[in-house]
C-alpha cells in the first residue's frame, strides 16, 4: 500500500473506530452519546475521534457546550456507499464467514 494512504485505512482498521463510523452513518452524535451506545470510556472515543478528525473522516461542530460529530458528507459517506454496494455484490463468502 501507498505510504500516504496508510493513517486513513489505518483508521479505518481499528475496530473502535469502525464501529464509532458506523454509529455516525446512522447520526451525529457527541462523544457522551457514543461511548453510551458503544459502551466504551468517553476518554477512548474521544481518542478515536481525534485520529478520524485528523484524517477529515469525521467532522465537528458545536452545540453550545457539546461538540457534535458527522462522518464527511463529501468524501466518506460516498465511500461508504460504494462500500455497501462492494460487499452485497463481492463479499457473500466473507459476510458468511465474519458475521459482526
Amino acid at each position: 500500500m501507498h505510504i500516504k494512504y496508510y493513517p486513513f485505512f489505518g483508521n479505518l482498521a481499528n475496530p473502535l473506530k469502525i464501529r464509532i463510523v458506523g454509529e455516525l452513518k446512522q447520526n451525529e452524535m457527541s462523544v457522551l452519546d457514543l461511548a453510551d451506545k458503544l459502551n466504551e470510556e468517553q476518554s477512548k472515543i474521544s481518542h478515536a475521534l481525534k485520529s478520524l478528525k485528523n484524517c477529515s473522516i469525521v467532522e465537528m461542530r458545536q452545540s453550545g457546550k457539546k461538540r457534535i460529530y458527522s462522518l464527511n458528507k463529501e468524501t466518506i459517506l460516498p465511500i461508504l456507499d460504494i462500500l455497501d454496494k462492494h460487499e452485497s455484490k463481492f463479499c457473500k463468502k466473507c459476510k458468511a464467514k465474519f458475521r459482526l
